[in-house]
């Protein structure tokens, strides 16, 4: 051996043993899940009705997530869609209520 070798040790030693892990399948995303929060948005913006199928859909989707938490990764998202639809389905009947008072009041007068 010359001194401008670098030593040879032989073979590295192997990696460390990886841990435990999850035990399997992690889960992925509901299928439903961007619908939900789509049909939300939509229900917010522009179709109340949207909301009430957002609103349905997502209660599905989260009792199908509760029966088996480890299958799906996406509950926020579904979460999300269903308040969004909460919020378009109530916005939609306080709308309704109003408009109804409006054309009472108009009958009233005239």
């Amino acid at each position: 051996m010359s001194y401008n070798e670098p030593p040879n040790y032989g073979t590295p030693p192997p990696p460390p043993a990886g841990g435990y892990g999850t035990g399997g399948f992690a889960g992925g995303d509901h299928p439903q899940g961007t619908t939900i929060l789509i049909l939300g948005i939509l229900g917010l913006v522009c179709c109340g009705p949207l909301g009430i199928a957002a609103w349905v859909m997502g209660n599905k989707a989260i009792q199908e997530i509760d029966a088996n938490p480890s299958a799906y990764t996406n509950r926020g998202t579904i979460n999300a869609g269903r308040i969004c639809g909460m919020i378009a389905s109530i916005l939609m009947v306080v709308g309704i209520v109003v408009y109804g008072i409006i054309f009472v009041v108009a009958l009233g007068n005239s």
